[in-house]
């Protein structure tokens, strides 16, 4: 099964080229993914309007590398998917359009992939993880805790109340002065930090529920901050690595919430799995694995770079879901908003 997938939510511009196999297996042919951190650096994060166009201008010519590195025709796929949100809407557009287009004149299936679901399936995709696993998505706009308990099924544990981690590093990041991506460069400044130096608070710790809330943490740093502006370069690194054991301290402790819910509600889970562009952060993810060894089970993390917004997890979760018959019509409706449970239960009807 040959799978082409369209991911255009935020501001990576990506198409791939899946196969699938009859045993599960899968194998990434082509994943073009074409950045536009340059266009959103002076603004200090994504500008959705400027996201929207650069989508335009460049998905057909993606699409085109991605079919000529995987030396396949538009005729030998079977399927064709694309992420139709949760996302920046004017770019969730755009791929889920054009993936239209496509699919009407090659006459092959449309699979509408949730986002959310394409992060939740990447395991499967580079490690052959089997259900059910617990997957926690860790990225700019997303901080949840879930049960992947099948194809289409899925339930919400935990999530944040307020602010996403990777948007409470974008945040740090830039009240601070380091440029934007901010996870990278809090990461690289807090290698160098004293993370004792600066008192933050480690919110929602020792609650039952496994959720998250990530705003006090940043308004902390912050006053921290001003009180000894003028900043200098090691006030910088050590508030970077004083927030980011902050986060880490939270992670571990709501993760061990989660994970006891999950064995209370489905058993013990085959993987801890990591997913979203925060798990490419290297404190976050020793952390992961010492949590996974005093759980019983492993840590699944995928390559950075399946980690962050990429084609073949839309190709995949696409392969995955015609190898069970789901597909969608060409009134599939583009969606800023798209909860995993919705669209599990959407999905069932």
């Amino acid at each position: 099964m040959l799978v082409l997938g369209i991911e255009t939510t935020c501001d990576e511009t990506a198409a791939a080229v899946v196969r699938r196999s009859d045993d599960g297996t899968g194998e990434i042919l082509a994943n073009v993914v074409l950045s536009q951190i340059e266009e959103h650096a002076a603004y200090g994060g994504v500008v959705p309007e400027i996201a929207a166009r650069a989508h335009v201008e460049a998905l057909d010519g993606v699409i085109a590398r991605a079919m000529q590195e995987a030396g396949t025709r538009f005729a030998d796929l079977d399927g064709i998917a694309a992420a139709a949100g949760p996302g920046l809407i004017g770019g969730v557009i755009v791929g889920l359009t054009t993936a239209k287009a496509i699919a009407l004149v090659t006459e092959r299936p449309l699979v509408a992939v949730n986002h959310l679901e394409a992060h939740a399936l990447t395991a499967r995709l580079t490690d052959a993880t089997a259900f059910p696993y617990c997957l926690f998505l860790a990225s700019g706009g997303h901080t949840q805790i879930v049960a992947v308990l099948d194809v289409g099924h899925y339930v919400r544990l935990g999530t944040t109340i307020d602010d996403a981690i990777g948007e409470a590093f974008d945040k740090t990041a830039k009240v601070l002065g380091l440029p934007y991506p901010g996870g990278p460069a809090v990461e690289a400044e807090a290698a160098r930090g004293d993370p004792d130096r600066f008192t933050l608070p480690r919110p929602m710790i020792g609650r039952a529920e496994p959720d998250f809330s990530l705003s006090g943490l940043k308004t902390a740093l912050r006053i921290e901050a001003e009180k000894v502006a003028p900043l200098a370069d090691q006030d910088v690194a050590d508030l970077c690595a004083g927030f980011q054991q902050a986060v880490v301290d939270v992670v571990v402790d709501r993760l061990r919430a989660g994970l006891r819910l999950f064995r209370e509600r489905f058993g013990g889970p085959s993987a801890l799995v990591v997913a979203g562009g925060v798990a490419a952060n290297d404190a976050l993810r020793r952390a992961l694995s010492r949590i996974a060894v005093e759980s019983g089970t492993v840590l699944v993390a995928p390559p950075p770079a399946l980690c962050t917004d990429n084609g073949a997890m839309i190709a995949w979760a696409g392969a995955e879901r015609l190898a069970r018959g789901m597909t969608d019509t060409l009134a599939a409706s583009p969606r800023a908003r798209w909860s995993l449970e919705i669209a599990a239960a959407e999905k069932a009807r």
